[in-house]
């Protein structure tokens, strides 16, 4: 074993917790497009919003010129039961690799959510709680964000309504059940209780559901039900400041032992932990003070980066939700059942949408056997399973790393693992089994998808 200069894990003092959130938006020369009204197409101001979401997140997700928000006093309370989280130096990982590049990873699963997803549900609950609400209602796919939120909301004594994607409903019941201790109801989606969930059935009978469908059916619970907003946990802007606070912790561990990763790596669903974690570095390189190279991860069965265009588009298969320009295969896309249920998601998060397209970020695809192959390796010698979603960010870090070993080029890559797949039990149970399907659409298939769009 090679001699340690740094610790296994680092972590920040509690005094050392960052007390804002950082809005990457402030920074970007090119801004993100805005929201559009999908009746009008007019750019959505607040009162449009006012609706569906809590106020104060209304105003995060429309401010554009503030680059730092104070985080309140309950949420850095809430966040010191699990914060600072560990930054990981894969000593073991690299070993067995035999790679002289310096492997990080920023371990988000230590929370009984098991993922990021807390740090923005213990946000977005305390604004719906100070705006006097009854509760919140919201979709979630692999189940980490309803889990999370669920948590968030019996903290605060909110009722809370999941509308779960249905493929993950019966993949991971366990999770499903997490939600239930928390008091969440859990319906899988689409289902016959919304009137956009029956179209959707209608329209793709005995399907399995996607993200799309799901927040369909919760926009419209919550614009139905009096004291009730709609939350989201991913792809928004609000979302990714509040996930800001993962890159920031990362940045501020980093550079207390005088390191500078090279390459950034994040796998991408609705963009959340990619976009929290890439933020301060991101900034640094959008200012001209500094330079990363950045590589969002996505799955090949829903490769909205890597085969999507970029377009405005809905944001949810039922078209009832605000337009974003974003990286896209089209609301009317529904991903295949793969067991990466947090990525299957038809679009990308405006503002990593803009980067992309400006050439800041690059993006890659993988299919999900070499992601699960991925996932055991590193179960095996770090010692955490993680969570498909985790592991597509993992794949690519080791594909970076065994570049160096060939090139001989010492790098250092940080990666996001963003949650554990203690929960994700019967898709490790398919791979080992061999029953695991690599699907990737065809152009068929994807042109199909995109035959919806808004004509904008």
């Amino acid at each position: 074993m090679k001699k340690q200069e740094i610790p296994y894990k680092i972590y920040l003092e509690e005094s050392e917790l960052p007390k804002a959130w950082y809005n990457l938006r402030a920074d970007m020369k090119n801004k993100p497009a805005p929201l559009l009204d999908p009746a009008t197409h007019r750019k959505m101001q607040a009162k449009d919003l006012a609706g569906v979401f809590c106020d104060e997140l209304i105003r995060q997700e429309l401010d554009e010129d503030t680059a730092y928000f104070p985080i309140p006093e309950p949420i850095l309370n809430f966040y010191k039961m699990y914060r600072p989280a560990p930054l990981v130096r894969a000593y073991c990982l690299e070993e067995k690799l035999q790679t002289p590049a310096k492997i990080y990873y920023k371990f988000e699963g230590n929370n009984t959510s098991g993922s990021h997803k807390l740090n923005s549900a213990i946000a977005q609950a305390y604004y719906a709680k100070e705006q006097g609400l009854k509760g919140v209602t919201t979709e979630t796919g692999a189940g980490q964000w309803g889990t999370a939120l669920s948590m968030a909301c019996a903290y605060f004594g909110l009722d809370c309504k999941v509308y779960m994607v249905k493929v993950s409903y019966e993949q991971k019941p366990f999770r499903r059940e997490v939600m239930r201790t928390y008091g969440a109801s859990v319906t899988p989606s689409p289902s016959m209780e919304t009137e956009v969930g029956r179209k959707i059935l209608a329209e793709h009978p005995g399907t399995g559901g996607s993200l799309g469908c799901a927040i369909s059916e919760a926009v419209e619970k919550a614009s139905n039900t009096e004291g009730y907003r709609y939350v989201l946990g991913s792809v928004l802007n609000q979302v990714m400041l509040h996930q800001s606070i993962i890159g920031l912790e990362t940045k501020a561990a980093m550079d207390k032992y005088g390191v500078k990763p090279d390459v950034i790596i994040g796998c991408a669903g609705g963009g959340s932990n990619l976009g929290g974690l890439i933020a301060p570095f991101m900034g640094e390189k959008v200012r001209g003070e500094a330079d990363y190279r950045f590589i969002a991860v996505e799955p090949s069965s829903c490769p909205s980066f890597t085969r999507g265009k970029y377009v405005y588009d809905y944001c949810d298969t039922g078209m009832i939700c605000p337009l974003a320009k974003m990286y896209t295969l089209g609301s009317n896309f529904i991903p295949a059942p793969s067991h990466s249920g947090g990525l299957r998601y038809h679009g990308m998060n405006s503002t990593l949408s803009q980067l992309y397209d400006d050439g800041l970020m690059e993006a890659v695809s993988v299919k999900q056997t070499e992601v699960f192959a991925a996932a055991e390796q590193f179960a095996r010698v770090e010692g955490i399973l993680p969570a498909p979603e985790s592991s597509h960010a993992i794949k690519v870090a080791i594909d970076e790393a065994l570049k160096c070993k060939e090139t001989g080029e010492e790098k250092t890559i940080l990666f996001g693992l963003t949650g554990t797949g203690y929960f994700d039990m019967m898709s490790y149970e398919k791979f080992h089994d061999g029953k695991m399907n690599d699907y990737v659409p065809t152009e068929e298939e994807l042109a199909k998808g995109l035959e919806k769009l808004p004509q904008i």
